[in-house]
């Protein structure tokens, strides 16, 4: 199975191919992506490079072009798509269904693979989008378990892609607007979540308080580490009982399942993390690559997780809806 690693920035790509990355995935440093923040990103000389470095290196770079087009500035998303293309992209990630139809139209060479954000959960939704617009790919929503991963893949034309570590989201991909609502910003047309410049912290008494706009999220003890403040991992107060409404503020890990997603047919493991340091990427890539050649080997020998758990979010991890019991 292929495995595709994040870089938010040329310095991390290079850790990503050197730690043993089979693809990387980047964004142009604007509202075309879904990880639009200060700092983050890649402009047209750097993309440039670090394409050619991962040629060198036998790896393949997909450029994230996956919010959705806004009327009046649909220039902006077109330029994204000519410009990865000119600039060595093996494939693009895409949600909007009219970008879809511009990069089918114009770059009939270059591979188009689903984004997450189009919410494809279904083997007809899937296989329409290939028929209509030639995708090779589908990245598969995280609220799927695994044999429904398994019953889409053997249905559907392309291939698979799943998220094995990273942030969770487990609301509707590519239609939240609990962000929109708080800050005026959506992730999903101006590709930020929860924008930093929204984003406070201020010390109350022994507790740290984190704040989104004019809502308070959280309220950290010191004993616990203090997390980024999104609307739906907030801790609020309901019916007299305070806890986590939406979310708990975990990261996804399902690499105990590695052999099991094989068996379903899923062609590529995606790591999430473009906003995470050069130390993440390389550890994280690393660790899984190993686990990897484990399964290549049928090396029965259990992991210790613990190295990954201090990298995730609150330091805890979750196999979400990849494990679901409930329906």
């Amino acid at each position: 199975m292929e495995l595709i690693c994040p870089a938010g920035t040329p310095a991390a790509f290079r850790d990503a191919v050197e730690s043993g990355a089979d693809s990387v995935y980047c964004g142009f440093r604007d509202e075309t992506n879904a990880r639009n923040f200060p700092g983050l990103n890649f402009n047209r000389n750097e993309l440039a490079e670090c394409a050619l470095h991962a040629k060198d290196s036998g790896v393949k770079t997909l450029v994230a072009i996956n919010t959705f087009m806004r009327a009046g500035n649909e220039a902006l998303w077109y330029r994204a798509v000519d410009d990865a293309a000119d600039l060595g992209a093996d494939a693009i990630i895409v949600a909007d269904l009219g970008l879809l139809a511009y990069a089918a139209e114009r770059h009939t060479q270059l591979r188009r693979h689903l984004s997450v954000q189009a919410g494809a959960a279904n083997a007809d939704h899937i296989n329409f989008l290939i028929e209509a617009f030639g995708i090779r790919r589908v990245v598969l929503p995280r609220v799927l378990t695994v044999a429904e991963v398994a019953a889409i893949s053997g249905k559907v034309a392309c291939e698979t892609e799943v998220f094995v570590y990273g942030g969770l989201c487990v609301m509707e991909e590519g239609r939240c607007s609990l962000s929109s609502y708080a800050t005026g910003k959506s992730p999903n047309m101006h590709g930020v979540c929860s924008p930093a410049s929204h984003v406070r912290y201020r010390q109350d008494a022994d507790e740290m308080v984190s704040e989104l706009g004019a809502f308070t999220i959280n309220r950290f003890p010191k004993s616990e580490p203090t997390g980024y403040p999104t609307l739906c991992k907030g801790r609020f107060t309901a019916d007299d009982t305070t806890g986590y409404i939406f979310e708990d503020p975990v990261s996804l890990d399902i690499l105990s399942q590695l052999d099991a997603l094989r068996a379903a047919g899923v062609s590529a493991l995606k790591i999430e993390g473009r906003q995470r340091g050069r130390a993440y990427i390389s550890q994280v890539v690393k660790e899984i690559r190993k686990r990897l050649v484990a399964v290549e080997a049928a090396d029965p020998s259990p992991r210790d997780g613990s190295a990954l758990r201090r990298l995730s979010e609150g330091q805890k991890t979750t196999e979400g809806s990849y494990d679901k019991r409930w329906r």
